[in-house]
Protein backbone atom coordinates (compact mmCIF):
# COMPACT_ATOMS: atom_id res chain seq x y z
CA UNK A 1 0.00 0.00 0.00
CA UNK A 2 1.30 3.42 -0.89
CA UNK A 3 0.80 7.10 -0.41
CA UNK A 4 -0.12 9.14 2.61
CA UNK A 5 -3.09 7.04 3.67
CA UNK A 6 -3.41 6.24 7.37
CA UNK A 7 -4.24 2.52 7.75
CA UNK A 8 -6.53 3.43 10.66
CA UNK A 9 -8.82 5.17 8.15
CA UNK A 10 -9.63 1.74 6.75
CA UNK A 11 -8.26 -1.20 4.78
CA UNK A 12 -10.09 -2.98 1.96
CA UNK A 13 -9.69 -6.30 0.14
CA UNK A 14 -10.34 -5.87 -3.59
CA UNK A 15 -9.35 -8.23 -6.42
CA UNK A 16 -7.18 -10.27 -4.10
CA UNK A 17 -5.21 -7.26 -2.82
CA UNK A 18 -5.29 -5.19 0.37
CA UNK A 19 -5.51 -1.46 -0.35
CA UNK A 20 -6.35 1.71 1.57
CA UNK A 21 -10.13 1.98 1.83
CA UNK A 22 -10.00 5.38 0.11
CA UNK A 23 -8.50 3.70 -2.97
CA UNK A 24 -10.89 0.74 -3.14
CA UNK A 25 -13.34 0.63 -6.05
CA UNK A 26 -15.99 -1.50 -7.70
CA UNK A 27 -16.36 -1.60 -11.52
CA UNK A 28 -19.20 0.61 -12.71
CA UNK A 29 -20.70 -2.28 -14.68
CA UNK A 30 -20.67 -4.75 -11.79
CA UNK A 31 -24.30 -5.77 -11.28
CA UNK A 32 -23.79 -5.16 -7.58
CA UNK A 33 -23.54 -1.45 -8.45
CA UNK A 34 -25.93 -1.07 -11.37
CA UNK A 35 -28.61 -3.53 -10.15
CA UNK A 36 -28.11 -3.75 -6.36
CA UNK A 37 -27.45 -7.40 -7.18
CA UNK A 38 -25.40 -8.26 -4.13
CA UNK A 39 -25.46 -9.38 -0.54
CA UNK A 40 -23.35 -8.36 2.41
CA UNK A 41 -22.88 -8.73 6.13
CA UNK A 42 -21.28 -6.60 8.82
CA UNK A 43 -19.46 -7.79 11.92
CA UNK A 44 -17.87 -5.53 14.49
CA UNK A 45 -14.60 -5.63 16.36
CA UNK A 46 -14.69 -4.30 19.91
CA UNK A 47 -11.58 -3.83 22.02
CA UNK A 48 -9.57 -6.03 19.69
CA UNK A 49 -12.02 -8.92 19.25
CA UNK A 50 -14.66 -9.84 16.68
CA UNK A 51 -18.12 -10.47 18.14
CA UNK A 52 -19.89 -13.54 16.71
CA UNK A 53 -17.65 -13.69 13.65
CA UNK A 54 -18.61 -17.27 12.79
CA UNK A 55 -22.33 -16.48 13.05
CA UNK A 56 -21.96 -13.48 10.75
CA UNK A 57 -20.08 -15.48 8.12
CA UNK A 58 -22.63 -18.31 8.33
CA UNK A 59 -25.42 -15.79 7.76
CA UNK A 60 -23.49 -14.22 4.86
CA UNK A 61 -23.15 -17.61 3.22
CA UNK A 62 -26.88 -18.29 3.75
CA UNK A 63 -27.71 -14.97 2.05
CA UNK A 64 -25.48 -15.93 -0.89
CA UNK A 65 -27.25 -19.25 -1.26
CA UNK A 66 -30.64 -17.53 -1.12
CA UNK A 67 -29.63 -15.13 -3.90
CA UNK A 68 -27.87 -17.81 -5.96
CA UNK A 69 -24.44 -16.32 -5.45
CA UNK A 70 -21.30 -18.32 -4.73
CA UNK A 71 -17.64 -17.74 -4.00
CA UNK A 72 -14.58 -20.01 -4.13
CA UNK A 73 -13.92 -19.17 -0.48
CA UNK A 74 -14.52 -21.23 2.64
CA UNK A 75 -15.81 -19.73 5.87
CA UNK A 76 -12.29 -19.96 7.24
CA UNK A 77 -10.83 -18.10 4.26
CA UNK A 78 -13.40 -15.34 4.60
CA UNK A 79 -12.59 -15.05 8.30
CA UNK A 80 -8.88 -14.82 7.49
CA UNK A 81 -9.43 -11.99 4.97
CA UNK A 82 -11.61 -10.02 7.40
CA UNK A 83 -9.08 -10.49 10.16
CA UNK A 84 -6.26 -9.37 7.90
CA UNK A 85 -8.17 -6.18 7.02
CA UNK A 86 -8.48 -5.43 10.73
CA UNK A 87 -4.89 -6.39 11.52
CA UNK A 88 -3.49 -4.20 8.77
CA UNK A 89 -5.66 -1.27 9.89
CA UNK A 90 -4.60 -1.62 13.51
CA UNK A 91 -8.15 -0.77 14.57
CA UNK A 92 -9.26 -2.09 17.98
CA UNK A 93 -12.87 -0.97 17.42
CA UNK A 94 -13.98 -1.55 13.85
CA UNK A 95 -16.90 -1.97 11.46
CA UNK A 96 -16.04 -4.83 9.11
CA UNK A 97 -18.05 -5.56 5.98
CA UNK A 98 -18.00 -8.54 3.62
CA UNK A 99 -19.78 -8.23 0.26
CA UNK A 100 -20.52 -10.57 -2.62
CA UNK A 101 -21.67 -9.00 -5.89
CA UNK A 102 -23.05 -10.74 -8.95
CA UNK A 103 -20.12 -9.38 -10.95
CA UNK A 104 -19.87 -8.39 -14.60
CA UNK A 105 -21.90 -10.10 -17.30
CA UNK A 106 -20.04 -11.13 -20.48
CA UNK A 107 -20.53 -8.79 -23.41
CA UNK A 108 -23.75 -9.31 -25.31
CA UNK A 109 -25.74 -10.94 -22.50
CA UNK A 110 -27.64 -10.04 -19.33
CA UNK A 111 -27.73 -13.61 -18.10
CA UNK A 112 -26.86 -13.49 -14.36
CA UNK A 113 -25.77 -17.14 -14.48
CA UNK A 114 -22.80 -16.15 -16.62
CA UNK A 115 -21.40 -13.62 -14.15
CA UNK A 116 -18.36 -14.38 -12.03
CA UNK A 117 -19.36 -13.42 -8.52
CA UNK A 118 -16.96 -11.09 -6.72
CA UNK A 119 -15.88 -10.73 -3.09
CA UNK A 120 -15.02 -7.45 -1.42
CA UNK A 121 -14.25 -6.67 2.22
CA UNK A 122 -13.17 -3.74 4.33
CA UNK A 123 -12.49 -2.65 7.88
CA UNK A 124 -13.06 0.93 8.98
CA UNK A 125 -13.43 2.71 12.34
CA UNK A 126 -16.45 1.59 14.35
CA UNK A 127 -19.72 3.03 13.04
CA UNK A 128 -22.45 4.25 15.41
CA UNK A 129 -25.95 4.81 13.99
CA UNK A 130 -26.67 7.02 17.01
CA UNK A 131 -24.31 9.64 18.36
CA UNK A 132 -23.13 9.82 21.97
CA UNK A 133 -25.91 12.18 23.11
CA UNK A 134 -28.58 10.03 21.46
CA UNK A 135 -27.20 6.86 23.01
CA UNK A 136 -27.28 8.51 26.43
CA UNK A 137 -30.55 10.45 26.22
CA UNK A 138 -32.52 8.45 23.65
CA UNK A 139 -33.66 8.82 20.06
CA UNK A 140 -36.69 10.56 18.60
CA UNK A 141 -38.43 8.06 16.33
CA UNK A 142 -41.43 8.12 14.04
CA UNK A 143 -43.51 5.36 12.52
CA UNK A 144 -43.08 6.20 8.86
CA UNK A 145 -45.89 6.37 6.32
CA UNK A 146 -43.49 4.57 3.93
CA UNK A 147 -44.20 0.83 3.70
CA UNK A 148 -41.33 -1.62 3.96
CA UNK A 149 -40.68 -3.74 0.86
CA UNK A 150 -42.93 -6.74 1.33
CA UNK A 151 -41.27 -10.07 2.20
CA UNK A 152 -43.23 -11.74 -0.59
CA UNK A 153 -41.22 -9.61 -3.02
CA UNK A 154 -37.83 -10.07 -1.38
CA UNK A 155 -37.02 -12.09 1.72
CA UNK A 156 -35.55 -9.51 4.16
CA UNK A 157 -33.62 -12.27 5.92
CA UNK A 158 -31.30 -12.18 2.90
CA UNK A 159 -29.23 -9.08 3.61
CA UNK A 160 -29.30 -6.71 0.65
CA UNK A 161 -28.78 -3.14 -0.51
CA UNK A 162 -32.46 -2.38 -1.30
CA UNK A 163 -32.66 0.58 1.07
CA UNK A 164 -34.65 3.22 -0.80
CA UNK A 165 -37.78 2.62 1.30
CA UNK A 166 -35.69 2.88 4.47
CA UNK A 167 -33.97 6.02 3.16
CA UNK A 168 -37.30 7.70 2.40
CA UNK A 169 -38.33 6.87 5.95
CA UNK A 170 -35.26 8.69 7.26
CA UNK A 171 -36.15 11.79 5.22
CA UNK A 172 -39.66 11.67 6.67
CA UNK A 173 -38.20 11.47 10.17
CA UNK A 174 -36.15 14.62 9.56
CA UNK A 175 -39.22 16.37 8.14
CA UNK A 176 -41.10 15.53 11.37
CA UNK A 177 -38.37 16.70 13.78
CA UNK A 178 -37.17 13.19 14.56
CA UNK A 179 -33.91 11.40 13.79
CA UNK A 180 -34.97 7.88 12.84
CA UNK A 181 -37.93 5.94 11.50
CA UNK A 182 -39.38 2.47 11.69
CA UNK A 183 -41.40 1.27 8.68
CA UNK A 184 -44.68 -0.63 8.74
CA UNK A 185 -46.06 -3.38 6.55
CA UNK A 186 -49.33 -3.29 4.63
CA UNK A 187 -51.19 -4.69 7.67
CA UNK A 188 -50.10 -1.83 9.94
CA UNK A 189 -47.51 -3.80 11.88
CA UNK A 190 -44.07 -2.30 12.38
CA UNK A 191 -41.08 -4.00 10.80
CA UNK A 192 -37.62 -2.42 11.03
CA UNK A 193 -35.64 0.72 10.32
CA UNK A 194 -32.46 1.58 8.44
CA UNK A 195 -29.99 -0.96 9.75
CA UNK A 196 -31.82 -1.80 12.97
CA UNK A 197 -34.45 -3.97 14.61
CA UNK A 198 -36.91 -2.62 17.16
CA UNK A 199 -38.02 -3.94 20.57
CA UNK A 200 -40.90 -2.81 22.77
CA UNK A 201 -41.13 -3.16 26.54
CA UNK A 202 -44.55 -3.35 28.14
CA UNK A 203 -45.13 -4.53 31.69
CA UNK A 204 -41.57 -5.82 31.84
CA UNK A 205 -42.04 -8.03 28.76
CA UNK A 206 -40.13 -7.64 25.50
CA UNK A 207 -41.62 -8.01 22.05
CA UNK A 208 -40.05 -7.70 18.61
CA UNK A 209 -41.52 -8.17 15.12
CA UNK A 210 -41.22 -11.70 13.76
CA UNK A 211 -42.10 -11.08 10.11
CA UNK A 212 -40.84 -8.86 7.33
CA UNK A 213 -37.56 -8.06 9.05
CA UNK A 214 -33.89 -8.82 8.75
CA UNK A 215 -33.02 -11.05 11.69
CA UNK A 216 -30.15 -9.00 13.07
CA UNK A 217 -27.30 -10.50 15.07
CA UNK A 218 -27.80 -7.99 17.90
CA UNK A 219 -31.52 -8.88 17.87
CA UNK A 220 -30.53 -12.54 18.19
CA UNK A 221 -28.22 -11.71 21.07
CA UNK A 222 -30.97 -9.84 22.92
CA UNK A 223 -33.37 -12.77 22.51
CA UNK A 224 -30.73 -15.14 23.89
CA UNK A 225 -29.90 -12.86 26.82
CA UNK A 226 -33.57 -12.42 27.71
CA UNK A 227 -33.99 -16.20 27.92
CA UNK A 228 -30.91 -16.50 30.12
CA UNK A 229 -32.11 -13.92 32.66
CA UNK A 230 -35.75 -15.04 32.66
CA UNK A 231 -37.09 -11.98 30.84
CA UNK A 232 -40.07 -12.81 28.63
CA UNK A 233 -39.46 -11.95 24.98
CA UNK A 234 -42.16 -12.51 22.37
CA UNK A 235 -41.46 -12.77 18.64
CA UNK A 236 -44.77 -11.77 17.06
CA UNK A 237 -46.53 -9.03 15.09
CA UNK A 238 -46.22 -5.63 16.79
CA UNK A 239 -48.81 -3.09 15.70
CA UNK A 240 -48.04 0.58 15.26
CA UNK A 241 -50.45 1.33 18.10
CA UNK A 242 -48.66 -1.06 20.43
CA UNK A 243 -45.34 0.59 19.66
CA UNK A 244 -46.78 4.04 20.39
CA UNK A 245 -48.14 2.79 23.74
CA UNK A 246 -44.96 1.01 24.87
CA UNK A 247 -43.37 1.67 28.25
CA UNK A 248 -39.92 1.53 26.65
CA UNK A 249 -38.53 1.14 23.14
CA UNK A 250 -35.01 0.31 22.06
CA UNK A 251 -33.36 -0.50 18.76
CA UNK A 252 -30.58 -2.99 18.06
CA UNK A 253 -27.78 -2.95 15.51
CA UNK A 254 -24.25 -4.21 15.00
CA UNK A 255 -23.48 -0.51 14.44
CA UNK A 256 -24.20 0.58 17.98
CA UNK A 257 -25.58 -2.30 20.03
CA UNK A 258 -28.59 -1.34 22.17
CA UNK A 259 -29.92 2.20 21.69
CA UNK A 260 -32.87 3.71 23.58
CA UNK A 261 -35.85 5.48 22.01
CA UNK A 262 -37.41 8.07 24.30
CA UNK A 263 -39.91 9.68 21.92
CA UNK A 264 -42.22 8.01 19.40
CA UNK A 265 -44.41 10.05 17.04
CA UNK A 266 -44.06 13.02 19.40
CA UNK A 267 -45.01 11.04 22.54
CA UNK A 268 -42.44 11.07 25.35
CA UNK A 269 -41.86 7.62 26.83
CA UNK A 270 -41.77 7.41 30.62
CA UNK A 271 -39.81 10.29 32.08
CA UNK A 272 -38.05 10.97 28.80
CA UNK A 273 -34.98 8.98 29.80
CA UNK A 274 -33.88 5.44 28.84
CA UNK A 275 -35.90 2.94 30.87
CA UNK A 276 -34.59 0.34 33.32
CA UNK A 277 -35.16 -2.69 31.08
CA UNK A 278 -33.41 -0.99 28.17
CA UNK A 279 -30.48 -0.06 30.40
CA UNK A 280 -30.18 -3.61 31.74
CA UNK A 281 -30.16 -5.09 28.23
CA UNK A 282 -27.63 -2.45 27.14
CA UNK A 283 -25.24 -3.32 29.97
CA UNK A 284 -25.61 -7.07 29.45
CA UNK A 285 -24.91 -6.72 25.75
CA UNK A 286 -21.63 -4.84 26.15
CA UNK A 287 -20.55 -7.19 28.95
CA UNK A 288 -21.15 -10.04 26.51
CA UNK A 289 -18.63 -8.82 23.91
CA UNK A 290 -15.92 -11.05 25.31
CA UNK A 291 -18.09 -13.96 26.44
CA UNK A 292 -16.66 -17.42 25.88
CA UNK A 293 -17.52 -18.80 22.47
CA UNK A 294 -18.71 -15.46 21.08
CA UNK A 295 -15.50 -13.51 20.55
CA UNK A 296 -12.51 -14.01 18.28
CA UNK A 297 -9.40 -12.08 19.27
CA UNK A 298 -7.43 -10.38 16.51
CA UNK A 299 -3.69 -11.02 16.46
CA UNK A 300 -2.20 -7.66 15.49
CA UNK A 301 1.37 -8.88 15.19
CA UNK A 302 3.00 -8.70 11.75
Amino acid sequence: MAGDHNPADGIAFVNGTYVPLAEASVPLVDRGFVRSDATYDVVHVWKGSFFRLGDHIERFQASMRGLRLSLPLSAGEIAWILTECVRRSGLRDAYVQMTCTRGIAPKGTRDPRLCENRFYAFAQPFVWIANEDQRRDGLKMIISSVQRIQPEALDPRLKNFHWLDLTMGIFEAYDRDAVTAVLSDRDGNVTEGAGFNVFTVRGGTLATPDHGVFEGMTRRTVIEMAAEIGLACALRPVSAGELRDADEIFITSTAGGIMPVTEIDGRILGNGRPGPVTQRIHDLYWDRQHAAGLFTAVDYRD
